[in-house]
C-alpha cells in the first residue's frame, strides 16, 4: 500500500538538516512519493534541490503571504524554473485574507500571473485559499483550461462545485481527523477521481500527532480519516489518490518512488 504527500514544505526551517530523516520515515511508512511545495523563489530553487531524491518533485511560485515582496523579475525566474522537468506545477499562489499579509489588490495580481504562466506552460496551480470565497471562486471560474487544485480544502459547497466544475482537484489535509471537523458531507461529495491528500508539513498535523511538528510519514493518517468519512477501506484511499496524484501531476505510473532504506 504506497502513499502520494501530493503537498508538504520540506524546505521549511523545521526540517532543517533533517530532510534525509524525514524522507526516510516517509518511505518506512508507505509514502513513496511527495511534492514539496515552494513559497517564493529562493525556497523554489532550495526545492528543486530536493528532487534529487528520487520520488521528490518540486513547484514554484508566491505565496499570498509574500506576494507583497515579490519583485518583478521573480516572474521570470518562475517561468524558468518550470521549465525543469523535477518542478511539476505553479505555485503555491492564491488568496489569503485571514492573515492579510500581503494587501489584497497585491494578492489578486500575484494569482493572476500565476494563473498565466500555468495557461501558457500547460502546468497545473496549487491554490491556497483562506477567508477569500468570493475572489477564490471568481478566479477559478475565469480561468478556462486551467488544471488547478485547492489544496488543505476548507471550504463551503459553492466553493467545492465551482472548483469540480472547472475540472479541478480538491486536496484534503490533518484537519479532516479532528475531533470538531465538520466537512463530511464535503469529503464524501468529492468525486474519487479528483481526491487528493496531503500533509501539508511542517505544519497541521494529524491526529494523534496534532500539535506536534507533521511529516510526509502522517499522510496515511489523513488517508485514514478520509476513509472513514468516505466509508471506504484506507487501501482504496492510498490507490485512488496516488493514481490521482500522478495524473495531476502529468507523471507516468512508472514515476520513481523514495527508497526504503
Amino acid at each position: 500500500m504506497l502513499f502520494f504527500d501530493t503537498h508538504c514544505h520540506l524546505t521549511d526551517d523545521k526540517f532543517a538538516g533533517e530532510s534525509a530523516d524525514v524522507l526516510r520515515r516517509a518511505a518506512t511508512a508507505g509514502v513513496r512519493r511527495v511534492v514539496t511545495i515552494a513559497s517564493d523563489v529562493e525556497d523554489a530553487a532550495a526545492a528543486l534541490e530536493l528532487t534529487a531524491n528520487p520520488g521528490v518533485w518540486s513547484t514554484a511560485g508566491v505565496h499570498p503571504h509574500v506576494a507583497a515582496q515579490a519583485k518583478p523579475e521573480d516572474y521570470g525566474r518562475i517561468r524558468d524554473l518550470l521549465g525543469e522537468p523535477a518542478v511539476v506545477a505553479v505555485g503555491e499562489t492564491g488568496l489569503d485574507y485571514y492573515y492579510d499579509n500581503s494587501p489584497r489588490d497585491i494578492q489578486r495580481a500575484n494569482f493572476d500571473r500565476h494563473l498565466e504562466i500555468a495557461a501558457d506552460l500547460g502546468k497545473p496551480v496549487i491554490v491556497h485559499s483562506r477567508n477569500a470565497r468570493e475572489d477564490t471562486i471568481a478566479a477559478i471560474r475565469a480561468a478556462a483550461g486551467i488544471t488547478g487544485v485547492l489544496h488543505c480544502f476548507s471550504g463551503d459547497a459553492e466553493m467545492l462545485g465551482t472548483a469540480l466544475e472547472a475540472g479541478w482537484y480538491i486536496s484534503l489535509a490533518g484537519p479532516v481527523s479532528f475531533k470538531k471537523y465538520d466537512g463530511g458531507d464535503l469529503v464524501r461529495a468529492i468525486p474519487a477521481d479528483r481526491l487528493l491528500i496531503e500533509t501539508d508539513s511542517p505544519y497541521l498535523a494529524p491526529v494523534p500527532y496534532r500539535g506536534k511538528r507533521n511529516e510526509p510519514a502522517y499522510v496515511r493518517e489523513v488517508a485514514e480519516a478520509v476513509a472513514r468519512l468516505r466509508g471506504v477501506t484506507h487501501e482504496e484511499i492510498a490507490r485512488l489518490t496516488t493514481a490521482n496524484a500522478l495524473c495531476f501531476y502529468q507523471l507516468p505510473e512508472t514515476a520513481p518512488q523514495l527508497p526504503v532504506v
